[in-house]
């Protein structure tokens, strides 16, 4: 870059003073300002943050694990209970459903019941940690 011919203290509009500085690039003469440093953070008011956070966090997974959803499949001939652990409750087929020859069609209306079930749970789950990871930019956190 240019040499530093100058720093100026000023006071922006906001009352922050704010350091510039003059440099040159080539024949001309420019004067940048120089960012004041972030403000400093306690290492007490921190820790409660943190610990705040910490039980909002908690008191979300307590609620995500008393969660219980119910999914259906087949018109409602099939039924899946899931809790917010991902664990499967219950599980409830409607009598005119089983057929002895068609199997497959049961096992498969199956799958969907609980697999909506737990997609439910997920998105429910994602919904309300959102709060906590949303600012850390990791994609695919949960």
């Amino acid at each position: 870059m240019g040499a530093v011919i100058g720093l100026w203290l000023t006071h922006s509009p906001n009352l922050r003073r704010v350091k510039s500085e003059e440099v040159t690039l080539g024949k001309r003469r420019i004067k940048r300002r120089i960012s004041p440093p972030a403000p400093k953070v306690t290492k007490g008011g921190m820790m409660q943050q943190l610990q705040s956070l910490q039980e909002d966090m908690l008191k979300a997974q307590e609620e995500i694990a008393a969660l219980v959803v119910t999914a259906t499949a087949g018109g409602g001939a099939v039924t899946a209970t899931v809790t917010g652990e991902r664990r499967v409750q219950s599980l409830s087929i409607k009598p005119e459903v089983v057929d002895p020859d068609d199997v497959e069609m049961l096992q498969d209306l199956v799958v969907a019941a609980i697999n909506e079930g737990l997609e439910q749970v997920d998105r429910i789950t994602a919904e309300r940690m959102s709060a906590f990871t949303s600012g850390l930019g990791i994609p695919d956190l949960l």
